[in-house]
This record gives structure tokens, sequence and C-alpha cells, in this order.
């Protein structure tokens, strides 16, 4: 194997990430209402000091603005961090200059030159994957960027991506998706099994299934913005998951509910990736490393999160 297929293996010595949606975002996460620049950048370097090297990014999160915000921030620390960022196949474009195009204006918001890891942000029925696969290829071959990724890819668009980059020599580092202990479909379906197969890294997105599995909230006290809108249903059935996160993580010598989550995510072998608005949440994510639940632990969470999302 040449030097660009070892270059994933990066990826495999990262425990957990920093998700960088909210830093912009005001549509979903209202940017602007709930948190600012000055609670973000605190939430970034919190993360940072805590030991977090890695972020993920994308083009479209805040049109922009997550990649600008991380750009600024990355000027005023000076430790090596692991970047992540994301294209989009809109349909309209339609040509791999696109791509790169996409990517050079990615990295002038980032300041960088290289990205860790480009992901392509969701399968587009437009886009074969082999035609995005070779498009990522041209880059990797170029210097601007160390890994490839994707995101939100099933099995079998996982497998043609990864068998279209071997082609070139070159592994599929990553597979983006959605996994909290209120959506296994990657368990279920066969996906996180095949990545740990194949060597890629499953990258858990909205590990704590967007706030819900924090503890925090209930179906008398609602999340804020569009999150409200099923949560009273939703909140009121996983409560005895909830109940038992409580009792597990007093267990565990008084951790939160939210760090039981991204735990039981690090214990069956994924890379979490929550996010933060502020310096509280970002100390609060770093708390779940540094320990593991037991097995039994993880099994009565695999128990309790089969009866309430079955209900």
């Amino acid at each position: 194997m040449n030097d660009t297929v070892n270059d994933v293996r990066f990826l495999h010595a990262v425990e957990m990430g920093l998700g960088a949606w909210q830093f912009g975002d005001r549509v979903f996460w209202n940017f602007g209402q709930t948190h600012n620049e000055e609670d973000i950048r605190a939430a970034f370097e919190t993360s940072v000091r805590q030991g977090i090297g890695f972020v993920d990014t994308a083009e479209v999160y805040g049109m922009g603005k997550s990649e600008q915000f991380i750009g600024e921030f990355l000027r005023t620390i000076d430790q090596p961090i692991l970047i992540a960022t994301k294209y989009f196949p809109f349909p309209w474009r339609v040509h791999r200059s696109f791509m790169r195009r996409a990517l050079r204006h990615s990295l002038e918001r980032l300041g960088r030159e290289r990205v860790d890891l480009y992901q392509i942000h969701w399968p587009m029925p437009l886009f074969s994957v082999e035609t995005l696969m070779e498009w990522m290829v041209d880059l990797v071959k170029e210097g601007w960027v160390r890994a490839v990724g994707v995101s939100n890819f099933n099995p079998t668009q996982t497998v043609q991506a990864y068998t279209t980059l071997m082609r070139h020599g070159i592994l599929l580092a990553s597979n983006q998706v959605e996994y909290h202990l209120l959506n296994r479909a990657i368990e279920k379906n066969g996906l996180l099994a095949r990545c740990q197969e194949l060597g890629i890294r499953a990258i858990a997105y909205s590990p704590l299934a967007k706030g819900f599995l924090t503890g925090k909230y209930s179906p008398e006290r609602l999340p804020p913005g569009p999150r409200a809108l099923q949560a009273a249903a939703t909140l009121r059935r996983i409560q005895p998951l909830i109940r038992a996160m409580t009792r597990i993580a007093q267990d565990c010598g008084g951790k939160t509910v939210s760090q039981v989550a991204l735990n039981w995510c690090i214990c069956k072998g994924t890379l979490p990736i929550p996010g933060a608005k502020n310096a509280q949440q970002a100390a609060e994510n770093a708390g779940a490393l540094g320990w593991r639940l037991s097995p039994e632990q993880v099994a009565e969470l695999d128990r309790m999160s089969d009866e309430v999302m079955a209900g």
C-alpha cells in the first residue's frame, strides 16, 4: 500500500470530535438568538483545551459561516487541529470543476491549504457514486485533500465508493451518519459492521439526538425552534430510557445523561461529533472521554432503546 492509503489511519485515532453545525446556523439552531459568536468561540476553545482535536463542518452550515468562524478561531490557537468539511452535490454542479471550486472556497474560509477530510454530504441520484469518487480522486492527487469521506451513504453506496477509490489506491476514510440511542439504523441494516470490516470510520452525527438525549428536555420543557414541532411525543415515549441513562450516569461516578449517550457511541466503535453552543456544553461533552460503560450497561441501554423506539 502506498502513503496515500495509509493516511486514513489518523482518523481511527480520534475518539470524539466537535460538530460545528450550530456555528452560524440561524434556521435550525437559532444562531444569534440562543448563542452568538462569543459563545461558539468559547465552545471551540474549551473543546480544544479538553483535548478535542477534530472539528467537522460543511459548506452549507450557516451558508459558509461555520467554516468562516472555524477559520477565525484556528488563527488564535497553536496546536494542530484536524478539519473535516463537506461538498454538497447540488443538481447544477454537473462537472468536476464545481467540486474543485467549492473546495477552494471552503479552504479560503477555513484559512487552510488542505483539508484533512473532505466528504460528500449526501448521495444525489443525478450523480453516480463512481462519478463523485472519481472527482475526489483528482483532489487527493493534487494535494488539496488528505482523506476522502462520504456522509449519509447506505451500505451499497458505501461499498461502491470504497471500490471506486481503491482502484486508485485510495481508501475510503469514513461514512458520517446519524447514530444515537434513538436511531440505530446503521446497526440494523449492516452498515456499521460493513464499515468496520472495511476499515471505514463510522462518524456519528447528532449523537445526542439533537438534544433529546441530554436529559434537559421533557414533554413539559420542549427545545426551542424547529425541534419543538414533534418533540413532546418523542420525549414522552423515551422517558424510560432517560431514567435508565440517569441511573447509569450516577453509577459511573456522577456522569451526566449526555456523557452516557456519547460514551455509548464510543463503545459501539463510532466517532461521535456532538455540537456545542457554548463552553459549558463543550466541557460536558468532553466529560464523555476517559472512561467506558461496562458491557452490561451497554446491553441495558440497547435493550431500553429497542423498547422505547418500538413503542
